[in-house]
């Protein structure tokens, strides 16, 4: 059990029978009346955000997780597929529950959060950023620098992103996973 003094972004929640994320908490104490905390929750199986206020000091049922290092092998009709790299333990994860599954490509290792009592898997977390090879976009013209207007590019993995107009076909890039943004390019 943990009360709202222990709030943190990040933390899981039981609430209801259903877990939840702490997306952002701040505390509030107005000038008249009790104090609260106001927060917003996402929901670890929809992904939707949850706006609630709790009142101060209410207690709530923490979740204990552990985070392990998964590689991603293969996608099957069961989903995509992760071997525990400790273990060697491989499991299926479907698509919903891994955030910038389109930037995902064979043998990058994601952060999985895991249930520590039961064993169920929540989320799947990719790595912020990921170095990835343009297949496909228009020719960049020279002289093409000096705006910063951006072309639609399709990298290894099959998704879109929207790169500057002198990134040519089979350079790579630098893409964030949580936005799906352009950074950078990436020489090697």
């Amino acid at each position: 059990m943990a009360t709202t003094a222990d709030f943190r972004n990040g933390m899981c929640i039981d609430l209801e029978g259903q877990y939840y994320f702490i997306v952002e908490f701040l505390h509030v104490k107005p000038g008249k009346g009790a104090a609260f905390v106001r927060t917003k929750l996402r929901n670890v199986t929809t992904g939707r955000i949850l706006e609630k206020t709790f009142n101060s000091g209410v207690r709530v049922d923490e979740v204990r997780i552990e985070r392990r290092p998964f590689q991603y092998l293969y996608q099957d009709d069961m989903g995509y597929n992760f071997m525990n790299t400790e273990t060697f333990e491989q499991i299926p994860i479907p698509a919903e529950q891994i955030e910038g599954v389109q930037f995902l490509k064979e043998g990058d290792l994601v952060e999985v959060q895991i249930h520590a009592e039961s064993g169920t898997i929540l989320t799947a977390e990719m790595p912020t950023h990921v170095v990835l090879q343009i297949t496909y976009t228009e020719p960049g013209v020279r002289g093409d620098t000096a705006t910063n207007t951006l072309k639609p590019a399709t990298v290894e993995t099959g998704a879109e992103v929207r790169v500057p107009l002198f990134i040519n076909e089979g350079e790579k890039v630098r893409v964030d996973t949580r936005t799906g943004a352009y950074v950078e390019r990436v020489k090697e």
